[in-house]
């Protein structure tokens, strides 16, 4: 959709027009969860800031600059969110299913240790390096979109990423699991 698009369907929106407020979710809330699961590392975490965070576009929605796209809207208020509650997490007792979101079964290769690998080293960057990361390997977002949502400049975003993808190898070589001569990337 392009933003004369966006535009139309928020006017509908805001009218409280059914089908819209459908469509809105519809197409953004599998990118938002995806998001969330990735950033906060729990399933049922992800569901209620998920829950969140379209309340909040929803209130928000005149807030909306119709000049701007508006996935990169709402993605930052899915960043935001997914913020707050890691803020907030410590506060929280932690449930049992959370074992069960975690655990995994034994891979069946190496290729399936590898990925598990890097899930993991994915979980333990700073939360600016895998928003970044999340956002742009696994979401697609380009290095605008992601500054747009993070509300940084694209030459931060690429420094990020580059810091994150450093941090993910340097745990892959303590594991063993990519040799100590795999060179580094050049800085973005």
């Amino acid at each position: 959709m392009n933003n004369d698009e966006d535009a139309s369907l928020v006017r509908r929106c805001l009218r409280g027009d059914d089908e819209a407020i459908r469509q809105l979710v519809n197409r953004f809330q599998a990118e938002v969860y995806g998001l969330c699961v990735r950033l906060l590392n729990h399933r049922h975490d992800a569901e209620d800031v998920t829950q969140e965070v379209f309340l909040r576009i929803f209130r928000g929605l005149r807030g909306w600059d119709s000049r701007r796209p508006l996935k990169p809207w709402i993605l930052s208020i899915a960043v935001n969110r997914c913020r707050t509650w890691l803020s907030q997490r410590h506060r929280r007792p932690e449930a049992v299913d959370y074992l069960q979101d975690t655990l995994a079964g034994p891979p069946a290769d190496d290729t399936g240790e590898l990925v598990e690998e890097i899930h993991k080293a994915v979980a333990e960057l700073r939360l600016e390096y895998r928003t970044a990361f999340v956002l742009f390997h696994e979401q697609g977002q380009s290095y605008e979109e992601i500054a747009q949502v993070m509300n940084r400049p694209v030459g931060t975003i690429k420094t990020w990423l580059h810091r994150a993808r450093m941090e993910i190898l340097e745990r892959l070589r303590r594991r063993g699991m990519v040799p100590e001569t795999m060179k580094s990337e050049p800085e973005a």
